[in-house]
This record gives C-alpha cells, structure tokens and sequence, in this order.
C-alpha cells in the first residue's frame, strides 16, 4: 500500500485489499511482534553460521549449530528464515549412472538409410534413442 499511497487513496487501497482504515493505521504504527523480533535476531545468528562455512551449510546443519549453541530453535523455523533470507547450502549431486551397451551389441539397422523426407503425412516415422558414444 505504501508503494500506491500516493496514486489513491488510503481508503480505496483498504477497501480493495479487505482491511479496515483504522486496522491498517494501527498496524502501520505498531512496533514488531515479538516472534518478529526474535525471527531477526535468529536469522542474524543463522546468517552468522551460515557465513562461518563459507556458505556451505543448509538448513539441517545450521539448525544443529544453534543447537550446539544453546538456542532452542525448531529445524523448519530455521529452514524458513534461510527461505526468507535467501541462504541456500551446497549439496552434493548424485551420481548419475546410464545404461551402457554390451562391447558385443550391434547397431540399429538403417531402415531410412538416412533419408527423412516423407512424400506424406503418416509415412516415415523415426525417433533416436540412442546414447552418444564415446570417442575411441
């Protein structure tokens, strides 16, 4: 609303958001609750650790880190204050096994002998399942 205050009303914005005026006059002028002020001060601390690894950590060892601190702090609180805060760790990417054909398989046969234009519709049909292979 703050952004639109100066184009319209304060009254119309209201209205069209579903809040009172007076709702959002009180609510402009009333100091943090306190889990928002305790969602900064743990996202200081998180950010904290967070920087200590280089960045490395995620949300699982950040969390075990304030615990190791003494902090009592919930692991989901911490994962969406890093959300909030846009932290994110490494993670290792697994390794990716494919299917690799026998020394002793032999090729496709070349059924359009590498001709793919069709004198219709419906009449050549060809798709390439094939895995690049390797340079010898």
């Amino acid at each position: 609303m703050r952004d639109h205050q100066a184009c319209f009303p304060v009254a119309t914005l209201c209205r069209v958001i579903g809040v009172s005026c007076s709702g959002f006059y009180a609510w402009r002028t009333r100091a943090p609750s306190v889990r928002a002020q305790r969602d900064a001060v743990l996202t200081e601390r998180v950010r904290a650790s967070h920087t200590r690894s280089d960045g490395t950590y995620g949300a699982p060892r950040i969390w075990e880190d304030l615990r190791e601190a003494g902090e009592h702090v919930g692991r989901k609180r911490v994962a969406r204050l890093m959300r909030a805060a846009h932290l994110v760790g490494v993670h290792r990417r697994r390794t990716v096994y494919t299917t690799q054909r026998g020394t002793d398989a032999s090729h496709a046969a070349d059924l359009v002998k590498r001709d793919f234009t069709a004198s219709a519709p419906n009449q050549l049909w060809v798709a390439d399942i094939s895995v690049p292979q390797e340079a010898s």
